[in-house]
């Protein structure tokens, strides 16, 4: 039973009695319990079995007494459903069988039916719902993202074949964000029905493209896969990294709530999106690891400049990363549920 709805009042911009926390990876190698669970599973086998992936992600609530959680999952996930040849290579990431650069290659991408071809994750935001108290979010990864990988066949630095092909095959590439917008806007609606209170939209990677670049060939995809989440009513938190320069881009895409990376100062990078919107972040992560009177002098930052305005949800500027500890990461949301503005100052 839904018991705590900090987060979502703070995505709707209504009043709040603290500011709601999460973390992005909040489930993960920090963990000694997620650690020996990944002794006998893969990350995508644990994707695919719901008992173990619930247990998964309903582990950092437990610990970190955050107020929302994020189901454990991989953006490539649908697309693995779906029969593209992907997998999830250690210290490597998403790896493809053969990478899509052809008219033929994107002609051949079926539609996602999530219910056959990827009932797991259904099922196990059915069994969420059942034992949370907080609210569940679902995700997915933004098409720009998926193309990176998809195109690339792996994790790049350059991007130099998915820009190739944005340029120099604009009609391929229209083809192919409007398979991959399709398939994310019905993946990301069909985790709503089945129980997610919010969503959030990962295109992590599309800063890597300039303001002129994503208006051009990727923003108009995106208004597709917002409208289609906005009309069931859960909010949408929509998060890349390195996107401090496309945030007035974002400002008029209709997403409820949008992610600040912690490059960004982010009262000004409030300013940039607008006060339509909520905002999520963004402290650094390496202040996890900082002594704990400068991780209480950074989350207080970043509190103190959102203080006053409804909708801040506190988060990291990326996720957790492997080398953290568990106590840091309790400290932090002690600090964020205790924060009083009188005594910080």
């Amino acid at each position: 039973m839904l018991t705590n709805d900090r987060l979502l009042r703070a995505a709707r911009r209504l009043p709040n009695d603290r500011v709601p926390v999460w973390f992005m990876r909040q489930a993960g190698r920090y963990q000694p319990e997620y650690r020996k669970i990944r002794e006998k599973y893969t990350l995508m086998e644990i994707c695919e079995h719901p008992d173990v992936c619930a247990e998964v992600t309903i582990l950092p609530v437990k610990q970190l007494d955050v107020d929302a959680a994020i189901l454990f999952s991989d953006i490539m996930t649908p697309l693995r459903g779906m029969g593209l040849g992907v997998d999830i290579v250690e210290n490597v990431g998403p790896v493809f069988d053969k990478p899509i650069r052809t008219a033929r290659d994107v002609a051949a991408i079926p539609q996602l039916n999530a219910e056959e071809m990827v009932p797991y994750v259904l099922e196990t935001i059915k069994l969420l719902v059942r034992e949370l108290n907080v609210p569940l979010l679902g995700f997915a990864g933004g098409p720009f993202t998926l193309a990176s990988y998809a195109v690339e066949g792996r994790p790049t630095k350059d991007y130099k074949n998915v820009k190739n092909l944005m340029y120099s095959e604009p009609q391929v590439w229209a083809a192919l964000m409007e398979k991959l917008s399709d398939m994310v806007a019905t993946y990301l609606v069909d985790q709503i029905k089945a129980g997610c209170h919010a969503v959030q939209l990962f295109d992590s990677w599309v800063g890597n493209l300039n303001r002129p670049d994503y208006d051009q060939y990727v923003k108009p995809h995106m208004h597709k896969i917002i409208s289609a989440v906005k009309e069931t009513g859960a909010p949408l938190i929509l998060f890349g990294v390195h996107t401090g320069h496309l945030l007035e881009s974002f400002s008029d895409l209709g997403a409820d709530v949008i992610g600040i990376d912690w490059k960004e100062e982010i009262d000004k990078a409030w300013d940039k999106v607008g006060p339509h919107h909520a905002v999520q972040g963004n402290l650094d992560p390496i202040a996890v690891f900082a002594p704990e009177d400068v991780m209480r002098a950074k989350v207080h930052d970043v509190l103190r400049r959102t203080e006053g305005r409804p909708g801040h949800i506190f988060n990291l500027g990326h996720g957790c990363m492997p080398s953290m500890s568990i106590s840091s990461l309790q400290k932090v949301v002690e600090m964020v549920h205790s924060y009083d503005h009188k005594e910080a100052k």
